[in-house]
């Protein structure tokens, strides 16, 4: 069978063919994915199998516990003391059903909870009760799985295209499981970047953690980074995962690398932290966008009133409408200490969020807050800006943010935006929402906008016919290229470097006087001037800008009996990315607009003339 997923993905969405009519289209996965995990762990175990049962027979009779055991002889971290496989499990049709029962059921402990996830027993009697069991067996049994033919990562694609396609089927949201394999790999390349030298060295251990594991795609692939840069190292792998059949992937996946299953835990990361007091060197997430958490604020809502920032939700708390900043600040609760001395601990940190968490929220808000607490604390390195379509269920702006308590002098007190919306290509056949994917040419050239760590500008010189001749990245302040006679110069900023404090303004509550019907101002008991309402304005003034001088400049030359009333004024942090790329775009000239309209008019007047003739 070959060994491309879209193939494999192909191969095993077939049996629904067998499905259809039996079963509704919403419920395909609950017997498609369970399978093809049965297959794949199947295929695993294939060479080992006969050593597991020999040792079994051996040891039968001495009353002791077999795990340690039988994982060696397996070597892999779970085992089937079945003498079943696939190939016999055609052997004997009429008893199908039991024997399939029996096989799972001698899965380890580990392994067998995967299919009590998908209430697998459930699903073979359903299948045995219409008479499917035995075809969809015998289909499954024609699929070689082993990881000598289906790589790992080819595996975590299957199971993610499935995903995505039954989610579609039940009008479920596939962002929520699923997150593009090329948006990871550059995720994991910004979050390695500074340290490559250091993972290097013999004998190497890191510990990943992504509390939104889905189906482990993460850790998978920065686990595969790390063995591609030293074959010695070894990557720990956590996780948490809210939703059942991704969890059961997740695990299966875990077991089939040599990792610890018990590091992957199934719950709500929010609500209950399954690695409570932990913290990690790596940390990926990738939570679902716009999401509310009304279902456990009150858990949420009590953590952060009760524990202040000895717990994660210190810093404020997001509108429920949206709780992805709260899965940043559990990310920065898990920050392991760093010891500049020693150049040892601290953790790096790339989180995939919407538009809304740069700058929803006015000075004081919840969101707001946390902004002000992350950059304050200086621990925010950079933001790169996606393009647009690149999910699966949606079509917005999104963000990379990398987090670190490890910032090269360099990068102190400094934030890079960079934005990589351009730099993409056209997908040829488009999969629900996403339509264009990160090339390996754009991923390098991300990462090294991060890694030159300047202002940058993307210039192109065309040439009359439209050729480029000429497509590099520059300097801010170098000087632009000469345009060749009929063609143009084409540039926008790719990168740009701020201070923290460029993010920070002070949200100002300027008063006016409450006056009479006669005209006169109205004081209180102390001779002050009261204020009136209905005039009351606010004004942001950036942290750089001196408040008095701003007031004087921007409001007295307007409202000479304005006052501040400082007893109001608060703090506030936004990142308007947007605002910082924009870049001006003269309308064309009068003389081009009419030359397109009389060109546009001749047009319809020859086909009116054609009409009519």
């Amino acid at each position: 069978m070959a060994s491309n997923f879209t193939e494999i993905a192909s191969f095993t969405w077939s049996v629904a063919d067998l499905l259809r009519g039996d079963y509704k289209q919403s419920d395909y996965g609950k017997v498609i994915l369970p399978f093809t995990l049965l297959r794949r762990m199947d295929c695993v175990l294939e060479a080992t199998k006969p050593a597991v049962l020999k040792e079994v027979e051996a040891r039968k009779d001495q009353g002791i516990d077999l795990k340690t055991f039988l994982t060696k002889k397996a070597a892999q971290s779970f085992y089937n003391t079945s003498p079943f496989d696939f190939a016999k499990l055609q052997g004997d049709p009429s008893h199908i059903k039991a024997n399939l029962i029996a096989y799972v059921n001698a899965f380890s402990d580990n392994a067998r909870d995967i299919f009590e996830r998908y209430d697998f027993f459930k699903q073979i009697e359903k299948l045995d009760d219409n008479n499917l069991l035995f075809l969809v067996v015998q289909k499954f049994a024609a699929i070689d799985l082993h990881p000598d033919k289906v790589t790992n990562a080819d595996m975590g694609l299957v199971f993610e295209d499935l995903i995505r396609r039954f989610a579609e089927l039940s009008n479920e949201t596939a962002g929520e499981h699923y997150t593009p394999r090329e948006v990871i790999r550059l995720m994991v390349d910004l979050l390695f970047t500074t340290d490559d030298e250091a993972l290097t060295k013999p004998g190497i251990v890191r510990s990943i953690y992504d509390p939104t594991a889905g189906t482990g795609g993460m850790l998978s692939i920065a686990g595969e980074h790390l063995h591609s840069l030293n074959p010695k190292a070894r990557m720990v792998m956590y996780g948490q995962e809210l939703n059942d059949e991704s969890y059961a992937i997740c695990k299966a996946d875990m077991l089939i690398k040599g990792q610890e299953v018990s590091n992957i835990i199934m719950g709500n990361t929010l609500s209950d932290d399954g690695h409570a007091g932990k913290d990690f060197d790596y940390m990926l997430s990738n939570p679902p966008f716009g999401v509310e958490w009304k279902k456990v604020e009150k858990d949420i809502r009590k953590e952060h009133e009760q524990k202040g920032h000895a717990g994660r939700f210190g810093p404020g708390l997001p509108r429920v409408s949206d709780g992805s900043l709260l899965f940043l600040m559990h990310l920065l609760s898990k920050m392991r200490p760093y010891n500049k001395a020693k150049d040892e601990g601290g953790s790096r940190i790339g989180i995939v969020l919407n538009g809304s968490p740069l700058f929803t929220g006015g000075a004081g808000s919840g969101e707001s807050e946390i902004r002000r607490w992350v950059i304050e604390n200086d621990w925010l390195e950079a933001i790169v800006a996606l393009p647009t379509d690149m999910f699966y269920n949606t079509g917005i702006a999104t963000y990379i943010w990398m987090l670190t308590n490890k910032k090269s002098d360099a990068r102190k007190g400094k934030v890079q935006l960079i934005n990589g919306a351009e730099y993409y290509r056209k997908m040829r056949k488009s999969l629900g929402n996403k339509r264009k994917e990160l090339g390996q040419d754009n991923i390098e050239r991300i990462v090294d906008l991060h890694g030159r760590f300047e202002e940058l500008r993307h210039v192109k010189v065309i040439d009359a016919q439209g050729n480029v001749i000429s497509d590099e990245i520059a300097s801010a302040t170098h000087k632009l290229p000469t345009a060749p006679e009929g063609g143009k110069v084409e540039t926008f900023m790719v990168s740009r470097i701020f201070d923290n404090t460029d993010f920070g303004y002070s949200t100002i509550t300027i008063e006016r006087p409450l006056k009479n019907e006669q005209g006169e101002i109205e004081t209180d008991k102390k001779g002050q001037p009261k204020s009136d309402a209905k005039l009351r304005d606010t004004e942001n003034v950036p942290l750089k800008d001196d408040i008095e001088a701003y007031f004087k400049r921007e409001v007295l030359p307007h409202v000479p009996d304005a006052w501040i009333d400082h007893a109001k004024t608060k703090i506030g942090y936004e990142i308007p990315f947007n605002r910082f790329f924009y870049q001006y775009t003269p309308p064309r000239s009068l003389e081009t607009i009419d030359g397109e309209l009389k060109t546009v008019t001749d047009e319809i007047l020859a086909l009116l003339q054609e009409v009519t003739a």
